[in-house]
């Protein structure tokens, strides 16, 4: 299948994880897209889509030939974005906003290859236990909430604070393999031809 060069615009260990079930191999080139300057005014949706296309562009913009794959995930809770917390703080106020609550995850996708752009975003409702501050003070012990969008990791510790989730779970993680895999179809990239 891979006949041309792949490019992770993240350096996110979680995405190239999932992405190895799509990829038998790529490379990480980081993208230096500067995330704040998405316009405040974008619903989620198309707020996540902006960054992730523009890490796409920034990339590929280096590599035209190369098929980038970029992301960009946040949680939002009463229209509250919450990205990834400044400092343990800033972790600690965002479990208490999600304790006990529903929220949602927003992660765009944007695949870019040879002047052409597609994208496209994920949501998914995902419910929280109750968490005391002992549980929360524990959590943050544990490092894992400090550069996480909500400040938790679905596919670490953090799954005991999931009491339930609608939706795609790879969206949570950050990297909606269903949507991502739509948008390898306008390359001409089709499921399971790596084999």
């Amino acid at each position: 299948m891979q006949d041309c060069d792949v490019i992770l615009a993240s350096a996110s260990p979680r995405r190239r994880e999932l992405l190895r079930l799509v990829f038998n191999s790529f490379r990480v080139v980081v993208s230096s897209f500067d995330e704040s300057s998405t316009p405040d005014q974008l619903d989620p949706g198309e707020a996540v889509m902006h960054s992730a296309e523009g890490k796409a562009g920034n990339v590929a913009g280096q590599f035209p030939e190369a098929l980038v794959v970029a992301a960009d995930t946040i949680v939002v809770v009463d229209g509250e974005v919450l990205g990834k917390p400044k400092d343990s703080a800033d972790a600690a106020r965002m479990l208490r906003k999600l304790s006990g609550r529903t929220h949602q995850v927003y992660t765009g996708v944007a695949v870019a290859r040879n002047g052409s752009l597609h994208s496209d975003f994920e949501r998914t409702e995902v419910t929280f236990r109750d968490v005391d501050t002992e549980m929360i003070s524990r959590y943050l012990a544990s490092g894992e909430p400090m550069d996480k969008a909500g400040a938790y990791a679905i596919q670490g510790i953090g799954a005991v604070l999931v009491k339930a989730i609608d939706g795609c779970y790879f969206n949570v993680v950050g990297l909606p393999i269903y949507r991502l895999s739509l948008l390898l179809e306008r390359f001409d990239i089709k499921p399971f031809s790596r084999a």
